[in-house]
Order: C-alpha cells, then sequence, then structure tokens
C-alpha cells in the first residue's frame, strides 16, 4: 500500500509499505477514506525528529471503512464506517473506567514513561504505524472506533479522531461560567472548534487571537470576535482592557510548543534538532524546553481566579513559569491529552444535525491526493495559499 512516511527533517514522502494485517484478536483492518495533517504532525515534522526513524508511517487522524476484524471483535463488522481516535485505549482498564483514556493502562508506553499509545507519534508513543496510508490496522478495536452514518461528506465526521473532541474537552476544562468570557489563543484547527465550541456550549463572549489573516477570517465567519496580534505589544493587557478591566474567565492556549514570539525557546529547539538522534532524545528528556510566549500570555491575560487551558502540545522539561504570579492570582490550570471516547457520545448528537451548528464542513481548506501530502505538510506549516486545514485522500 501507498502511505505517508517521515524521512528527515522537513522530509515526508509517499512510500510503498507492506499493507497491514490482524496481529491480535482485538485488531481491525480499516480502509481509509480520509485522513488529515493534524499541528501536532507539524511538530514530527520540525522539533521532534529524534523520536522518529526513516520511514515511520505518520498520521492519527483518519476514518474509513472497515475491511476485517479480529476474533476479540465483535461490535464492528466488515462494511462499516469508522472514525478512529488517535489515542489507543482498551475501555477497561483503571484509567478506562474513569474516562481516562489518554492514560489507557493497557497501551500505556511505560518504557518511555508515557500514557497511552499513539497512532503516527514517535517512539514516545509506541511507534504505531499512523493513519496517513490506505490502510490502517486498528489496536483495541473492540473499543476504540467510533461507528458513525453512511454516506455524507466525511468531513462530518473525521474531525471525531482529535481535535474535535480536543476542543471539547479544552472548553469544558476551561470551566467557562454561563454568559461568561473566553480568549482563545491561536486559530488553527484546534483554535478554530474551540471558539465554535465555547459558543456552543453556552459561552457569552467569545474572543480569538491570531495573526493570519484567513484564521482571523474564518473565525469571523462563526461569530468570533477576533483580535489580530501583529505588531501588539501587550497581548495579554489588551485582553483585560477589552473583557472589563480584569480579564476573561478563561483563556485556551491551541498554540503549544511552537509559538512565534519565543526566539530563545526557538533557538533552543534548533540547536537540539542539530544533535545526533541519541544525544538528542537525552537533551530533551532532560532539558528539553518550548516557546512559551503564548502560555505566559494566557495566565497573565486571564482574570484572578480564572481558569487556563491547554490544548497545545508541550514538550519541554525545564520551562519557567510565572508561579508567583499564578499564585497570587489564583489561576488554574488544566491540561492534557484528549480522552476522546470520553467525549464522543456528546459531541455526535450535534454533528448530526443538519445545520452543522460547529461548521465541522467549513474547516478544511485544502483536501489533496495523499501522493501530494508532502505539499500539504509544506503549505500548512508555512501556512501559505490561505491553508488552514489539510484533508488527504487515499
Amino acid at each position: 500500500m501507498k502511505a505517508l512516511t517521515w524521512q528527515g527533517k522537513r522530509d515526508v514522502r509517499v512510500s510503498d509499505v507492506p499493507d497491514p494485517r490482524i496481529e491480535e484478536p482485538t485488531d481491525a483492518v480499516v480502509r481509509v477514506t480520509s485522513t488529515a495533517i493534524c499541528g501536532s504532525d507539524l511538530h514530527l515534522y520540525e522539533v521532534l525528529g529524534a523520536y522518529l526513524k526513516p520511514g515511520d508511517i505518520l498520521g492519527h487522524e483518519a476514518m474509513g471503512i472497515v475491511e476485517e476484524v479480529g476474533p476479540g471483535v465483535d461490535r464492528l463488522r466488515p462494511g462499516d464506517r469508522v472514525v478512529v481516535p488517535f489515542n489507543i485505549a482498551c475501555g477497561s482498564c483503571w484509567m478506562c473506567e474513569r474516562q481516562l483514556f489518554a492514560q489507557c493502562e493497557t497501551t500505556q508506553v511505560r518504557s518511555a514513561g508515557k500514557g497511552a499509545a499513539l497512532f503516527g507519534y514517535t517512539s514516545l508513543y509506541g511507534s504505531v504505524p499512523g493513519g496517513q496510508a490506505e490502510y490502517l490496522r486498528v489496536p483495541q478495536a473492540q473499543f476504540g472506533p467510533v461507528k458513525v452514518p453512511p454516506g455524507g461528506a466525511d468531513e462530518r465526521y473525521l474531525y471525531l479522531s482529535d481535535i474535535l473532541p480536543t476542543a471539547w474537552q479544552a472548553v469544558r476544562y476551561a470551566d467557562v461560567p454561563p454568559g461568561g468570557s473566553l480568549a482563545v489563543f491561536g486559530l488553527g484547527p484546534v483554535g478554530q472548534f474551540c471558539a465554535r465550541v465555547g459558543r456552543h456550549l453556552g459561552a457569552g463572549r467569545v474572543i480569538g487571537l491570531d495573526l493570519v489573516p484567513e484564521r482571523l477570517a474564518m473565525a469571523r465567519r462563526h461569530g468570533v470576535e477576533v483580535v489580530d496580534v501583529t505588531g501588539l505589544d501587550d497581548v495579554p493587557g489588551a485582553l483585560i482592557d477589552m473583557v472589563d478591566g480584569r480579564g476573561p474567565d478563561a483563556v485556551i492556549d491551541a498554540v503549544g510548543m511552537e509559538a512565534h514570539g519565543s526566539p530563545w525557546g526557538k533557538a533552543a529547539q534548533a540547536a537540539v534538532g542539530l544533535l545526533p538522534d541519541r544525544v538528542a532524545q537525552s537533551m530533551t528528556d532532560r532539558f528539553g524546553v518550548d516557546r512559551l510566549s503564548v502560555l505566559h500570555a494566557a495566565v497573565k491575560a486571564v482574570r484572578r481566579g480564572g481558569t487556563v487551558s491547554l490544548s497545545g502540545v508541550y514538550g519541554g522539561e525545564v520551562d519557567p513559569m510565572p508561579l508567583m504570579e499564578m499564585f497570587d492570582r489564583g489561576v488554574q490550570v488544566r491540561m492534557g491529552q484528549a480522552h476522546v471516547r470520553r467525549w464522543t457520545e456528546e459531541i455526535l448528537p450535534v454533528l448530526a444535525r443538519d445545520a452543522d451548528p460547529l461548521g465541522v464542513e467549513d474547516l478544511r481548506t485544502h483536501r489533496l491526493p495523499l501522493e501530494r501530502a508532502a505539499e500539504g505538510y509544506e503549505i500548512f506549516q508555512k501556512k501559505t495559499d490561505g491553508c488552514v486545514k489539510v484533508v488527504l485522500a487515499p
């Protein structure tokens, strides 16, 4: 089959690889009909190469048609249309019983000290072949895949694989009071959904911040008040002034480790990227740093007693944080990988509505054949050609 493989920093290629097969009784094989490029994939494209090896299959946002199931899978059958959550969970361990599916004890990558295994996401998360491919082997299929109705555009349900539950969890974690105010830093795909979900779940005022014109325009189209941060010297001060002189009730950081405006963090990441992989892994594990400009701005912008919710991925070990200010102002922080299956039952009825209240069919800007995946990565990373979200068609 054809699959998108990592070959080096900013070097991804479509290659011929062996077809997946049933390896465990709880496996399924899915023929992929749509698979998306995630902002988290760009971290692999740029800064996390030390945890990949040439030939690794990328991608963790996929859906398709079940082709085959193992004897331990009785809830799926060939022909079912499914979305595949990005984290692999058994549904029955101690963590899963508490709906902490991103910490599944059956698939935890204990050798790396990490939580549940993820599709297409480095040796840190199990080196499981990903979904940017024609076919995908799905472990723990007795629980993971989400059955969706046949027919209609894939984009109606595709984002259940990751970014929509990620946004839903971010808003739930933000704990915005009814009619309250929510600010979203970063209007990439997750940030777009955070803003829309915030409005849907009852926030009275949602403010989105970014510097890319197409992202700002898309958010405005969905009723979000937008702020172009280009040239804005004091973003937290501006937000505080906008919201009653005290700041929003909650702030979501939907940017993560590669934020603009963090020259020292960017330089440190670049330096580590020049080291041999074994040395780079050791340095990252012990002394890794992130670009923290957005996270610090979120902490400084939220009102006293408010909540900062992190959906952007961070990987640093020695990141400095303004703890005195956080403690004095009583700021709460919540974060973590999305527990996808915790939220899908809440989200599915919303997606079934003809009116498309979350605008899931107004996110993808580029649909490309799998053969052009490398082009998709490039325009997504560089934010060119009006790119907000890329979906690949195997």
